[in-house]
C-alpha cells in the first residue's frame, strides 16, 4: 500500500501594500497634525544667518518691545524675575534659559535679564533668532 504524502502548502500574505498605507497614513497624520506653540507675546525676532537650530527648553523669556516681560506664561516684573528663575531652576532638570526679545527691545533690558539669569543660576543662554534675511 502507497501514501502519496502530499506536502502542505504554506499561506503567504504579501504585506507590501500593507506597509505602503502604514506609510501613507503616518505620512498624512505628520502633516496634518497640530504643532504647539508656546504662549508668549508677538515678537519679531531680529533675523541671523548664522543661526543653528536648539531644542527649546521649558525656562523660555519673552521680552516685548516695550520692555514687557514673560516668564514662561504669565508676565512678571524684574524685580521679581531672578525670585522666579530661582524658583523654576530648581525643578528643572535643564539650566538652559531660551532668550526671546523683539528686534526692537531695548539692549538695556535684555543684558539686564541676561544678568538675572546668570545670578539665578542658569547655566546656559539661548538668544532665539529669525533664520534667513537680514
Amino acid at each position: 500500500m502507497r501514501f502519496d504524502l502530499k506536502q502542505k502548502r504554506r499561506a503567504a500574505i504579501n504585506i507590501t501594500s500593507l506597509i505602503d498605507v502604514l506609510f501613507l497614513l503616518l505620512i498624512f497624520f505628520m502633516v496634518s497634525s497640530t504643532f504647539l506653540e508656546q504662549p508668549g507675546m508677538k515678537l519679531d525676532l531680529p533675523a541671523a544667518e548664522a543661526a543653528e537650530a536648539a531644542r527649546a527648553g521649558k525656562l523660555t523669556v519673552f521680552i516685548g518691545p516695550g520692555g514687557e516681560i514673560l516668564f514662561g506664561d504669565r508676565a512678571v516684573p524684574v524685580d521679581s524675575l531672578e525670585a522666579a528663575m530661582r524658583e523654576a531652576v530648581a525643578s528643572a532638570d535643564d539650566r538652559t534659559l531660551v532668550l526671546k526679545a523683539d528686534r526692537d527691545a531695548r539692549h538695556g533690558t535684555v543684558v539686564q535679564v541676561m544678568d538675572i539669569a546668570k545670578r539665578a543660576g542658569l547655566e546656559r543662554l539661548v538668544v532665539a533668532t529669525q533664520a534667513g534675511e537680514r
